[in-house]
């Protein structure tokens, strides 16, 4: 593998991958050769190049990551396509739902493995209830709700290059967290969004921007500092409706005091629900009518086969975030090695380029009905 851009999540790719004990880390590119070179000793790989071409032409790497700003995406994804480079991609695919679906079509011509990493997929839990879910457990999903609530941006000194439509693309809560719900939604349950009604909100209008450049999730610091409008929002909330004509809600925040990482998905069906969070992602909450509500312990021997594979420790240890990372990249090396194609059926967790283009139209769609004062609006894929 070789990987570009090695800010925050870009060195969980590379441990995820290094867990899995058949792959070499040859590359990394930064923003420059004394980033890349630095990168590359942090990271312990191989080679490290001052830009995403020079890992791109290095022969010796079979797939490229893709961890950089938003705004980045297209270019270095069809690049690394037109050279017939898998590809795994940090969500969103692309900045516009336009260049995703150039992506799509640009992949399926290459006839590589390109993913998305939709990563909360990866959790054993979240399998167990797509597993439960499609077999009948809970009865007709009617309703979906639950939120992606964060508090990282809460202070008008908190500062990062998603706040800026130049590198982040139009939206950042929606764009950022709200695709994960949107997926998670979708893949849980196996229904399609359709339609959406959006309500947003830029929360703090205008915020001391750092000199220099900031990671997610690092602070502004003593630094010099200049104000800037906001023009993208930090709070939204959104009616949807899926394709089975069930019904649902959902908000992402970014300012909301006390929420660290708070993704929370619950399905009420006709005769059950089921609720998970990523915060307490080692249960599954069960609601019944006609008797006590239920807890499911993640624990290999509680779980369906199926579902048991991704379970990496005994019940009663507890498994966390990058365990569920590490779960989508052994499925996605795994199908890569064993000779798969554009053509062939992914796992069920790894999130195709298709998967990305799909939420890009979705969150197109809540800016739109936004824009148009809160209107419903069809996602058009």
């Amino acid at each position: 593998m070789g990987i570009v851009g090695a800010g925050f999540v870009g060195p969980h790719h590379v441990d995820a991958v290094r867990r899995l004990g058949f792959v070499d880390v040859v590359a990394v590119a930064g923003s420059n050769d004394e980033s890349g070179r630095r990168k590359a000793e942090q990271l312990g790989a191989h080679r490290g190049y001052g830009n995403y071409k020079a890992l791109i032409d290095d022969p010796e790497v079979q797939v490229v990551h893709v961890a950089t700003p938003n705004y980045l995406h297209y270019e270095i994804i069809s690049a690394a396509l037109a050279h017939g480079k898998h590809v795994v991609s940090d969500k969103p695919l692309a900045a516009t739902a336009g260049e995703s679906r150039q992506l799509v079509e640009q992949a399926r011509r290459a006839k590589v493995v390109a993913a998305v990493t939709f990563n909360y997929r990866g959790n054993p839990l979240v399998q167990q209830a797509r597993l439960a879910i499609a077999r009948g457990d809970i009865g007709t999903p009617t309703f979906l709700h639950g939120c992606y609530l964060q508090d990282w941006l809460i202070k008008d000194t908190d500062y990062s290059w998603r706040l800026d439509p130049e590198q982040g693309g139009a939206s950042s809560a929606l764009g950022d967290i709200g695709s994960h719900w949107c997926d998670l939604a979708q893949h849980m349950t196996g229904l399609r969004i359709t339609h959406v009604l959006g309500d947003i909100a830029t929360v703090i209008p205008r915020r001391k921007k750092p000199r220099r450049s900031l990671e997610a999730f690092q602070t502004g610091g003593d630094g010099e500092l200049e104000n800037v409008e906001i023009r993208v929002e930090d709070l939204a909330s959104v009616l949807v409706r899926f394709d089975n004509g069930a019904k649902g809600n959902f908000s992402a925040g970014q300012v909301c005091a006390g929420h660290k990482n708070d993704l929370v998905l619950e399905v009420s069906g006709s005769k059950a629900s089921m609720r998970w969070r990523q915060e307490r992602q080692n249960e599954l909450w069960i609601g019944h009518r006609d008797k006590a509500n239920e807890i499911l312990q993640k624990d290999p021997s509680l779980m369906d086969e199926e579902a048991r594979v991704y379970v990496r420790l005994p019940g009663g240890h507890q498994e966390a975030w990058e365990n569920a990372f590490y779960n989508l990249m052994r499925d996605i090396y795994t199908f890569i090695a064993g000779g798969a194609g554009a053509d062939t059926a992914y796992p069920p967790t790894v999130a195709t380029f298709e998967d990305g283009y799909r939420c890009n139209c979705i969150v197109e769609a809540i800016l739109e009905s936004a824009k148009q004062g809160g209107v419903w609006t069809k996602v058009a894929y």
